[in-house]
Parts: C-alpha cells; sequence; structure tokens
C-alpha cells in the first residue's frame, strides 16, 4: 500500500458558527479512538480546535472537516471558501487569539496551506506511536529549573 494512501478517511461538512468547533473535536476524536489511535486524541482535538476556529473567525464560510488515518499516522485537514491563507501575527501575552499557527508549528509533525478551487485547505500531520506533548513538556521543565 502506499505511504500516502489513506488506510481510513473520514469527512464531515461544518457551519461557520462557533458551534462547529466542539463539534469537530468530537469527531476527530471519535474517529482516533476508533481507529485505536487513542495517543493522538489530545493533540489531534487541540490543533483541530484551532484550524476550525481560524475557518470560523476569517473565513467565515462553511467548511469540511477531514481526518485520514494512513500507515504512519494521520492527517487532519480543514477546507473552507476563502482563499486568503492564515498568517502567523504577533499577539500580546494576554490576547486571546493568535497562537493557532505557533500550536501547530510546535505540535505537529507537519503543516502546511493548499489552494482548494476558490477557497484554501489547512492541514497537519501527526505520526502515530509518537507522543507530541513530551518533548514540549521537557524543554519547558528545562528551562524552568534554569
Amino acid at each position: 500500500m502506499a505511504q500516502d494512501e489513506p488506510v481510513n478517511h473520514e469527512a464531515w461538512p461544518l457551519p461557520p458558527t462557533a458551534r462547529s468547533v466542539p463539534r469537530a473535536r468530537q469527531l476527530v476524536t471519535s474517529a482516533l479512538r476508533q481507529w485505536h489511535l487513542d495517543s493522538l486524541v489530545e493533540t489531534a482535538s487541540l490543533l483541530t480546535s484551532e484550524l476550525v476556529t481560524n475557518a470560523v473567525l476569517h473565513a467565515r464560510t462553511p467548511m469540511t472537516l477531514a481526518i485520514d488515518e494512513n500507515d504512519d499516522g494521520v492527517r487532519v485537514s480543514v477546507t473552507d471558501g476563502s482563499p486568503v491563507p492564515p498568517a502567523l501575527r504577533r499577539h500580546s501575552d494576554t490576547a486571546t487569539t493568535g497562537r493557532g499557527l505557533r500550536l501547530l508549528d510546535q505540535l505537529a509533525d507537519q503543516w502546511s496551506v493548499e489552494d482548494a478551487g476558490g477557497g484554501k485547505t489547512v492541514w497537519f500531520t501527526l505520526t502515530s506511536g509518537r507522543d507530541p506533548w513530551k518533548p514540549r513538556v521537557s524543554q519547558w521543565l528545562a528551562e524552568a529549573d534554569a
């Protein structure tokens, strides 16, 4: 089987409303548990929340959430109707938004943005069998001890 060929695939349409954020987390969590990828649930849920929140706040169009399992792990994507790509922004320590792309950089194995025929698809991958939180926690503890 080709590495990029999905073993499992799920996709769901979501409206551009705040209620789509917890719904997206539920859908991704359910799929990962069904596929016995429980170790990826927390990180995938967090990053999915960020992608869907960005689509709700900035694209304001209906979207499609998709998750694919392949031989290496999972790919989660959100496709919306806005061609404007996400951008890293500076934010203050007290800002309630603006950290989503930084979380993608820190926790996802890979992430990118692709043209989707007048809209865009933002996606990330997570490798099964890897705990993306462990290196971050170790780094934070080392910095706290310094």
